[in-house]
């Protein structure tokens, strides 16, 4: 409460003269009336520091100037009104003068005093006010992500605080002018300005200097600080989503042009580039487009080869390591030839490495002649690390496929020479021992009856031979399919299976041999299995040719299911693991749903277009 009541008397700036005036007048008379009611009961002295709380109390409140006209006024009064002779100043006595040279000092002490604590409170006023200012722009430059858009209410306030007409904070250095001065603010490594009238009071000046241009140099250069680290936080992120969608991508298996596509989209998007291409050594001196992104309007370059000497690419293919050209005017070659007529002028590329060896490049093209950030080649070496990887793995995948196509081939291919030559061999001779035996059997004279019997055993046997080795060559390999074809085939399956099976047998037309093999043995598993296993009373097959959406390409879908009890489980080392494995050898897939008591489906799509003996 005492602080408060300071706080209000000793005021930064004092009430007006008038009001001092007719406040000492007012003190004058109560003091005269306290002194003559208490005249009779305290001494003189006492009565003397009535008079001195009046002088003290204007002394602190307007100051020495009308403290020092409210002490001989007091001094006067006093001596008029009680000291003898009453009504009447004896200024020959040394007493008067004494107490108005006590009055003098006492007025200029305090006056010093409250002078000290007014300039301490306008101190503190101003502090509060700056403190209260800063706090401010300190949270709205938290609060917003662009500094330009928080300076223009941060000068409103600022000139109110100062109570000056204007008041301007620019990032860049402004001149001063005839109406305004110009206060550099220097933070970080930038130079700002702040802009106030030239006519400004000396204090407020002086304020500016010492206390809120220094102040406003740290907020600056935090919220500056502050901003670069929220872009480069942005940035980050905005990268690392890139990178993810390549590498789902990568992970998910998709066709090497996709994701060629992709990395040249992302890495445009990302780089703020007009064109990405991402360029596959070919034979030595040249390379071609496998991937690309370019502005509209500009020519596609895909799939075509370009002579390296003399740009970008060749740098990069020689060095192995990143490299930029930042003007095409003076290099020659077929792709500065290229950059030219397409306006490009800068350019940044990447190696791209697959196993320890240079596989080709990431190029990145843009229009604007300025030269692209310093830490563009780091950026795009994450790119080119990605695609090294997808690379890799794709090679890798179709590495793999084609080593077990040739398997599938090899073995299919093996089971026909063992067919055929079950067929052209060994079953044309049993044929042969059974038409041999039935001779024999016609020259044994009419009595050798026990004879003619062990001869019609024999023959019956080499007969029931004979089926059980057609048999066996069916399943080595179905010969109808090369007689037939895929219809064929499968309509005799279904007339020899033992459940009744409804069938749409699928196209008239014949398919790639791999492909018809692949699909018969894919419904003859299915069938063996509902006749052995699944306990079956029913399958429907459906065989069609579509084109798949994803790929735009023209495949064959077999649909088995049963109304079996289910389970079928193919990691249970079932036949059906072979199916997977054959399927997929040729480019296809093959699911199955088989829960239990609800039947079992295969579901196969093989490739239609596939050419088999390049698969070998």
């Amino acid at each position: 409460m005492l602080t408060r009541l300071a706080a209000r008397l000793v005021r930064p700036t004092p009430p007006p003269l008038g009001a001092g005036i007719a406040v000492g007048a007012l003190f004058v008379a109560v003091e005269m009336f306290l002194v003559y009611l208490l005249g009779r009961m305290v001494s003189r002295d006492i009565m003397v520091l009535f008079f001195l709380l009046g002088v003290l109390a204007i002394s602190t409140i307007w100051g020495v100037r009308l403290a020092l006209p409210m002490a001989v006024v007091s001094v006067a009064a006093y001596n008029i009104g009680f000291v003898p002779p009453v009504r009447h100043l004896d200024v020959g006595q040394r007493r008067p003068w004494a107490e108005l040279a006590a009055f003098l000092v006492a007025a200029v002490l305090a006056s010093l005093m409250a002078e000290l604590a007014r300039a301490r409170a306008l101190e503190s006023i101003e502090r509060r006010e700056e403190a209260d200012f800063f706090a401010g722009l300190a949270r709205h430059c938290l609060a917003l992500r662009d500094l330009h858009s928080v300076l223009p209410e941060a000068s409103r306030r600022l000139a109110g605080m100062l109570r000056l007409q204007f008041a301007a904070i620019e990032l860049g250095s402004v001149p001063a002018e005839e109406r305004r001065m110009a206060l550099p603010l220097n933070y970080g490594s930038q130079t700002g300005t702040l802009l106030v009238p030239a006519d400004s009071p000396g204090p407020v000046l002086h304020r500016l200097q010492q206390r809120v241009v220094p102040r406003l140099e740290i907020v600056l250069q935090a919220a500056t600080e502050r901003e670069a680290i929220a872009n480069s936080l942005r940035d980050l992120a905005t990268e690392q989503a890139s990178l993810r969608r390549v590498a789902l991508l990568v992970a998910h298996g998709a066709p090497p042009g996709d994701v060629a596509a992709a990395v040249a989209a992302e890495t445009a998007s990302l780089l703020a580039a007009d064109a990405t291409r991402l360029m596959r050594r070919e034979v030595p001196g040249t390379v071609s487009v496998i991937g690309e992104y370019s502005k509209p309007g500009t020519e596609p370059l895909l799939g075509r080869q370009f002579a390296v000497e003399g740009g970008i690419t060749e740098l990069v293919l020689r060095t192995s390591a990143p490299a930029r050209v930042d003007g095409y005017d003076l290099r020659t070659g077929a792709l500065a030839d290229l950059a030219r007529k397409e306006g490009f002028n800068s350019s940044v590329a990447a190696p791209i490495l697959v196993e320890s060896r240079i596989w080709g490049a990431l190029v990145v093209l843009w229009e604007r002649r300025e030269p692209a950030p310093p830490d563009t080649e780091d950026r795009l070496a994450q790119f080119t690390e990605l695609v090294g990887t997808a690379v890799a793995n794709t090679e890798s995948r179709a590495e793999l496929n084609t080593s077990r196509a040739r398997i599938v081939l090899a073995a299919d291919e093996a089971r026909r020479r063992i067919e055929r030559d079950l067929h052209d061999g060994v079953q044309q001779r049993l044929v042969s021992l059974g038409l041999e035996l039935r001779s024999a059997e016609a020259l044994l004279p009419p009595g050798a009856g026990e004879a003619k019997a062990q001869l019609d055993r024999t023959t019956e046997g080499l007969a029931n031979v004979f089926r059980e080795l057609q048999d066996i060559s069916r399943g080595v390999h179905p010969a109808i399919l090369s007689q037939g074809g895929l219809r064929s085939a499968l309509k005799t399956l279904v007339r020899r299976s033992p459940v009744p099976v409804t069938i749409n047998p699928g196209p008239r037309r014949q398919l790639p041999s791999c492909v018809e093999v692949a699909a018969y043995y894919v419904v003859s598993e299915a069938l063996t299995n509902a006749a052995k296993h699944a306990g079956a009373s029913k399958v429907d097959v459906h065989v069609d040719l579509t084109v798949d959406e994803r790929t735009a390409r023209e495949v064959l879908v077999l649909s088995v299911h049963d109304n079996g009890v289910g389970g079928a489980d193919p990691a249970l080392g079932s036949g059906l693991v072979g199916l997977v494995d054959r399927v997929e050898a040729l480019g296809g897939r093959l699911q199955i749903s088989s829960p239990a008591g609800a039947g079992t489906t295969l579901l196969a799509t093989l490739p239609a277009d596939i050419d088999c003996s390049s698969a070998s």
